[in-house]
């Protein structure tokens, strides 16, 4: 059996995200910063979900092309929008996205749901638990969700990033068992196969299985030249890095291939596969680690890192070196080593002006300088995600 046919043999969930580059007009001729939303190619999704809906499979639906439809509408041709600008494309635009995917649902006896996330509904634990038993109520009536961030309120503090990234949080939230992202390129290449290739010289590659993202790989994704789309192949090979933490199999696909559903769902070898075919870590430990914005930064010392990584121990005060940024308890922080690598993620239990105060200190100083409202712990093994270990590095 090969890996595609075994992942999909334990799929009941599938997340899908359809890029603004995909749904978008431009086959027309049309240039880019002009191309407003296709409804053939809406239709064509909506007969496609139904074709994996009819396999037995629950289908959530992420959805770009929000601002690429508000932006034709509003007949705004330029590349430099304002935030309010993309805000108010956001609005009329997220109204006619989903009159178009309804009424193309519609047509396959399909119903569709809008949901609209913010960085701030899946930050708060409550409301994220909230988006999820949503979600699944809805799976469990028959419904497809159909989300989006809230473009038309968010700005750049509380923003998702774009919807590759919310497209795996949504994953995780749902506990999916496939992601599969569909884009304007066949997946993930050796090196930018729109470069002219030199004689004497190989041509690029596709690859097919990425069992681990590294800082190889982020280079090679480098970053889009296409106006339609937010990231391009960077944010997706990011966002795959996430699922796979996970345990989730991500695909970046072409989804310009109109057979590319059906390829997959055949188990054939299409796309770039992201999959380590690791354990998923535990929930609140992954809504620490990819979910949450890190509101600052800790530095550690070399034994306080062997602490956290090699023997699983908590993070007191003695192993701080330095503390960045406006903080308060509860917050989510990064926590780096001495030479500024990033090693993991936890929710601190103190302000920053208290870790101020007490960086560097032994555990007598602290609870004689703070008294009997102090932490022992400024960072808590139970609330602290260690990204080495997840990535099998020692």
């Amino acid at each position: 059996m090969t890996v595609r046919n075994e992942i999909l043999k334990n799929v009941k969930t599938v997340v899908i995200k359809i890029g603004s580059s995909v749904i978008s007009n431009r086959d027309k001729g049309r240039s880019s910063l002009k191309c407003g939303l296709s409804n053939d190619w809406v239709r064509h999704y909506a007969r496609k979900i139904k074709f994996i809906r009819d396999k037995g499979y629950d289908v959530v639906l992420v959805s770009s092309g929000a601002i690429m439809a508000g932006r034709e509408r509003l007949e705004f041709s330029r590349a430099d929008l304002t935030i309010p600008e993309k805000q108010a494309c956001a609005a009329i635009g997220q109204s006619f996205l989903m009159h178009t995917y309804e009424k193309a649902f519609e047509k396959k006896k399909l119903k569709v749901a809008q949901i609209l996330l913010s960085h701030d509904d899946l930050g708060n634990r409550r409301r994220y638990l909230n988006a999820k038993h949503t979600i699944e109520e809805l799976l469990e009536k028959g419904v497809v969700p159909i989300i989006n961030e809230n473009d038309s309120v968010t700005v750049e503090e509380i923003k998702i990033g774009d919807n590759d990234t919310l497209s795996a949080t949504v994953a995780c939230l749902v506990d999916a068992q496939l992601l599969i992202i569909l884009s304007d390129v066949d997946g993930l290449y050796d090196k930018d196969p729109s470069l002219k290739v030199k004689q004497g010289t190989a041509k690029a590659q596709l690859i097919s299985h990425i069992s681990k993202v590294n800082e190889g790989i982020e280079k090679i994704a480098g970053k889009s030249n296409n106006r339609l789309t937010v990231g391009g192949m960077i944010t997706k090979v990011l966002a795959a890095k996430k699922t796979m933490s996970f345990g989730i199999p991500t695909l970046v696909v072409n989804g310009l291939d109109e057979k590319v559903i059906e390829n997959i769902f055949a188990g054939k070898d299409v796309g770039t596969l992201f999959w380590s075919g690791k354990d998923k870590i535990r929930d609140r430990k992954h809504w620490i680690a990819h979910t949450l914005k890190s509101s600052g930064t800790l530095t550690i010392d070399e034994g306080a890192r062997k602490a956290l990584m090699e023997k699983g121990k908590s993070l007191l005060p003695a192993g701080l070196v330095k503390v960045k940024g406006n903080f308060e308890f509860g917050n989510a922080l990064t926590l780096m080593d001495i030479e500024g690598k990033e090693i993991g993620r936890g929710l601190v239990n103190y302000n920053s002006r208290d870790l101020e105060k007490i960086k560097g200190m032994k555990t007598s100083a602290v609870r004689s300088l703070i008294g009997e409202s102090y932490y022992e712990e400024v960072i808590h093994r139970d609330d602290l995600v260690i990204f080495y270990s997840l990535d099998n590095k020692q």
